[in-house]
């Protein structure tokens, strides 16, 4: 295993293997200090950055940062490597790669030939040498299309989740936050629940009370209970309308471990939910989330860096191509990322080594309430993230999640997007806004003529 030192003024930095160079590499982050991986001082941070834009990507195929033989997702990673789409890139260095990626020659579509010749190791490397700006104009770059219902990714398109999650899980609550979300463009993405409990029969509730209000409104959309994979399975089973199988993922075998899934399940969570052909418009039906630092709380990080590991994670992702991909950046709390500028820096760099990697990604834009954080370091997150093109944010009511107890982005945040940027829902779903009053020449119009609003509450209230 070779380990690698640069001189920087006076001082040699040494760095024993690669994972420490990747971890010191990293901009600072509360998690990697906790795990005691950072590097010890900007000036170890700089030298080995030096070090890391001369090294070969070819390095990253021949030294993983998790062994091979104890971890099935660094299997997966070296196994189902693409050779020879790799073949363009292979005498290049990290710092080459770079440029590569920021040169005008190289549009998405040529970033996106290569894509499945990248590791997730790779990606988490370039990324560490760029910039917030160049993380935002190399993700423009990509769009990832995927679709089910309604198609997102789209140029001029921006798309969000409606989250009308409810602390009891009330058919009349979550149905007025979805009239809230729906009234203000919000849902194309999907309209996903995250229950309040773990409860089976109550999942499946939730699952008919979402697929009767989308099929009396004919919404083109897809609708998620984010439960656990094998209650997804046992849901299929019992014959409950399922779109999306959703689950979270992370980038070790222990982490997934640590969530009750391995490979094998996700591969037999896909099979099944495919096999309903409940997708009109496309085949993705996976909904993947994913966030720095889950596999650090796990205790399952090998002693790699948290930023590197959540591109692993996205590795996972794109083993089983999915509609949605969330990195919900500022959940986990500041233990992991301390304050809005970790928060920032961790958002543009999941988006992009997503989008890297062949991703629809998508950001959740959060904080939690200890975190040295507030809204204004969101709708700096938000704009950022905008600009670089990112497929789809979360639509809170009042962006304040009452089930959760956490601080997101509003069904607002999603129309400032739109106006700023000139960006439209999905187009199927934009079709069905305008069919019903709601939507007119690219804004939002006045709901007041509406009759969503009264169709939902008493399809909630004739469900419960």
């Amino acid at each position: 295993m070779p380990s690698y030192s640069a001189t920087l003024g006076q001082q040699r930095h040494r760095f024993a293997d690669l994972k420490r160079l990747l971890a010191a590499a990293s901009t600072r982050r509360s998690g990697d200090e906790l795990a005691g991986i950072a590097a010890a001082s900007a000036e170890e941070r700089v030298a080995a950055r030096m070090i890391l834009a001369d090294l070969p990507l070819a390095t990253f195929l021949e030294d993983p940062v998790v062994p091979y033989e104890d971890d099935e997702v660094t299997r997966m990673i070296v196994d189902g490597h693409d050779k020879t789409l790799f073949a363009p890139l292979a005498a290049m260095t990290v710092g080459e790669f770079r440029e590569w990626l920021l040169g005008e020659a190289n549009d998405g579509a040529e970033i996106a030939r290569v894509g499945r010749g990248i590791t997730p190791e790779m990606a988490a490397a370039v990324s560490k040498l760029m910039r917030n700006q160049d993380l935002v104009i190399a993700a423009r770059k990509i769009r990832v299309v995927s679709a089910f219902r309604d198609t997102l990714g789209l140029p001029g398109r921006f798309s969000t989740r409606l989250q009308p999650n409810h602390p009891r899980d009330d058919p009349g609550g979550i149905a007025a936050s979805i009239v809230d979300g729906l009234l203000m463009a919000s849902g194309d993405a999907v309209i996903g629940i995250n229950p309040a409990g773990d409860d089976l029969a109550a999942t499946g509730e939730l699952l008919r009370l979402l697929d009767a209000l989308r099929e009396s409104l004919a919404i083109p959309t897809q609708t998620c209970v984010l439960t656990h994979v094998t209650s997804t399975l046992e849901l299929i089973g019992q014959g409950v309308p399922v779109d999306l199988c959703f689950q979270s993922i992370a980038g070790t075998q222990a982490a997934n471990r640590g969530f009750g899934i391995d490979l094998a399940l996700l591969a037999e969570a896909r099979e099944a939910t495919a096999s309903l052909g409940r997708g009109t418009a496309g085949t993705n039906c996976m909904y993947f989330e994913t966030g720095q630092g889950s596999c650090l709380s796990a205790d399952a990080h090998h002693g790699v860096d948290q930023q590197t590991l959540e591109a692993r994670a996205h590795g996972v992702a794109r083993a089983f191509d999915p509609l949605l991909v969330n990195s919900v950046v500022g959940f986990i709390g500041p233990e992991y990322l301390y304050d809005g500028k970790q928060i920032m820096r961790a958002a543009l760099e999941d988006h992009f080594c997503g989008k890297l990697l062949g991703l629809p990604m998508g950001l959740d834009i959060c904080y939690t309430n200890h975190a040295e954080a507030d809204a204004d370091d969101m709708d700096a997150i938000l704009t950022m993230s905008a600009a670089a093109g990112v497929n789809f944010i979360m639509g809170v009511p009042g962006a304040d999640d009452v089930m959760l107890g956490y601080q997101s982005t509003s069904f607002h945040d999603a129309l400032y997007v739109r106006e700023a940027f000139g960006l439209a829902p999905a187009p199927e779903f934009e079709a069905w806004l305008e069919a019903n009053g709601l939507w007119c020449d690219g804004r939002l119009t006045d709901p007041g003529t509406s009759e969503l609003p009264g169709r939902i509450l008493q399809l909630a209230t004739h469900h419960d």
